[in-house]
């Protein structure tokens, strides 16, 4: 067994209804003002919105209100931490309450709002400084079902265009205090939004699982999450109302967020950084339509690969296959051409375009894979694989 470490994980609150606690929840911990970072118009829309506003009124917590549209960039992080810092009520804790990047917007505030400077001086391979790790206290409330920023330690920033990046603003003490998932929020997504999600965490769940540093501790728990991802995945987009679809898809993108932080990710992840700081795309849609070209180039590698062992790459993806697909095949071949096949049908039903289609030309993706990196992908992929698996989905 290969040496590895846990970091620490958010206080989870699980359970329909659950933001009805957020007010005591901030009480609890002697927060009387908060950045309230939010989404664009969906859950300013409800009802749990007006319930919230209206326990924070109760209990004397004064909120400041961003919104947020799109992924984060630093001019957007720099602006609301520049806001906060001039406001007459110093904020004592953030609450973020929507999707991944609502969540990591929340993450870079509350730790850049303890620090000098822009966000983007921190961030991994663009910034020259080291995060200190302090920030205010943090609460995350995920409305989608998908990245699991809720339980990871860094806040993916981006800027968009030629020179664009997409980065993370990283420390082990970003996880959030607390991870509070109500799967009744996410009853809003609608069914495109439900398939992006839910796919880059089934993606985050296998990656987790197959790379290089995958552990004990996070085996058991992404086999457990994939088998409930298959089982929940169809019907939460067939039927967003249904709340136990919705809920299994809750807990599994949350223990993606678990496993990834405490593992690592692949190949598709690595793809995803580069092409969303180069196209104006969605995480969920690049990880969803990828996610079956990377799985079948890898695991008929795989199949080549003389290793009877019990850990070995084929062996990962056929236990994976089990799960997502809920079968046995009989055979480790048979079980991770299952994989590939209920992949294969969640892509399909919920119309992942492909590359061509999203606005991508060849050269691009020629570009795209030079940039790639993969260095926890379960077997050694060069810029020539890695244009393979685009052109696959291209």
């Amino acid at each position: 067994m290969n040496p590895f470490q846990i970091t620490r994980l958010p206080v989870l609150h699980f359970g329909v209804g659950g933001i009805s606690q957020l007010p005591q929840l901030l009480q609890d911990r002697s927060l009387k003002t908060i950045a309230l970072i939010l989404g664009g118009k969906s859950f300013k829309q409800s009802k749990a919105y007006d319930r919230l506003i209206e326990g924070l009124k109760k209990v004397h917590i004064r909120y400041k209100e961003f919104s947020i549209v799109g992924e984060p960039s630093p001019d957007a992080v720099d602006a609301i931490v520049e806001t906060l810092k001039r406001e007459a009520f110093p904020p004592d804790g953030v609450v973020a309450i929507g999707g991944g990047s609502v969540i990591d917007t929340g993450k870079a505030v509350s730790a850049l709002y303890t620090m000098e400077g822009s966000v983007q001086d921190y961030l991994e391979g663009v910034g020259t400084r080291k995060p200190l790790g302090t920030r205010l206290p943090l609460i995350a409330v995920p409305t989608t079902a998908g990245t699991g920023a809720e339980a990871t330690k860094n806040a993916v920033i981006s800027r968009v265009g030629p020179k664009g990046f997409k980065k993370s603003l990283r420390h082990d003490n970003y996880v959030p205090d607390v991870a509070l998932l109500d799967p009744e929020l996410t009853i809003s997504c609608p069914p495109e939004v439900t398939a992006a999600s839910g796919l880059d965490a089934i993606t985050q769940l296998l990656e987790a699982y197959t790379c290089t540093r995958a552990n004990p501790f996070t085996d058991g728990l992404a086999l457990k999450a994939l088998e409930l991802a298959g089982k929940g995945f169809l019907i939460a987009y067939r039927d967003g109302n249904n709340l136990e679809a919705r809920s299994q898809m809750a807990y599994a993108a949350y223990i993606s967020g678990v496993c990834l932080a405490q593992a690592g990710l692949g190949v598709v992840h690595g793809i995803a950084s580069p092409m969303g700081g180069l196209f104006p795309l969605s995480h969920g849609v690049v990880c969803g339509t990828l996610v079956v070209s990377a799985t079948r180039f890898t695991v008929s590698r795989a199949m080549r690969i003389d290793d009877p062992s019990e850990d070995s790459v084929l062996k990962r993806y056929a236990r994976a296959g089990m799960a997502l697909s809920g079968k046995d095949a009989g055979s480790d071949n048979g079980n991770a051409a299952l994989l590939i096949k209920t992949l294969e049908r969640f892509s399909t039903e919920t119309n992942m375009p492909s590359l061509r289609t999203l606005g991508l030309t060849e050269s691009d993706l020629s570009m795209i894979a030079s940039k790639t990196e993969a260095k926890y992908h379960p077997i050694p992929l060069t810029v020539q694989d890695i244009e393979i698996i685009l052109k696959d989905r291209y």
